[in-house]
């Protein structure tokens, strides 16, 4: 059932005069390993998704069927990934800034107005900051499944790199399967070195 309701922050813009409307979101704040991935998503105007919701509420089978229909219905998305490295070296929140800044700009368009998940920004394009943006925008969570995806997409690979850690189940949050590989096996570098208990870990070497 279409929640209408998510379309009115989209709906207000249009009747304003914008056309090109971004959403932006990220994944990946909270795992112990793996990139922050953030994806920016301009759907055609008055396009109404079927399946598309927050990602949080949907399951992998549903968020791959929501993802074709972002993919038939978006005339640009882009994404931008904050590595592990980045997310030591500057902390999470400015490496997810990081990352939603440079999936706006690999969009083909350019966006006239930008409808964020609880995220300030210092950008030259209009924007709102909603927070649980995707629950409330339709745009917002077209990208919140597009940087789901894209994200559990590179820990698949990973999987296959690190078979272990089991990261294939757990996307590399701190499940009890993550944390008792990481005693078994340690740290590898695709775990982030300023987050617990792997932080405490490497005291520990």
């Amino acid at each position: 059932m279409t929640d209408l309701t998510m379309y009115q922050f989209e709906n207000e813009l249009y009747n304003s005069g914008f056309t090109f409307i971004a959403g932006v979101d990220e994944a990946g704040r909270g795992p112990l390993a793996g990139p922050v991935v953030a994806a920016a998503v301009i759907l055609k105007k008055g396009a109404i998704l079927k399946y598309t919701n927050d990602s949080k509420q949907l399951s992998e089978k549903q968020r791959e069927k929501a993802l074709i229909e972002i993919k038939e219905n978006a005339i640009a998305i882009g994404i931008g990934i904050s590595s592990v490295e980045e997310i030591d070296l500057i902390n999470i929140y400015r490496a997810s800034r990081e990352a939603m800044l440079s999936a706006i700009q690999q969009l083909k368009i350019k966006p006239e107005f930008l409808l964020i998940d609880a995220m300030p920004m210092e950008i030259d394009i209009p924007l709102k900051s909603i927070i649980k943006g995707d629950t409330l925008s339709i745009s917002i969570a077209a990208a919140s499944i597009v940087a789901k995806t894209t994200r559990d997409a590179y820990m698949l690979e990973m999987d296959k790199v690190f078979p272990e850690y089991g990261f294939k189940n757990h996307k590399g949050y701190g499940t009890k399967e993550h944390l008792e590989a990481l005693e078994k096996y340690g740290i590898t570098p695709i775990h982030r070195k300023t987050y617990e208990p792997v932080k405490t870990m490497l005291k520990k070497k």
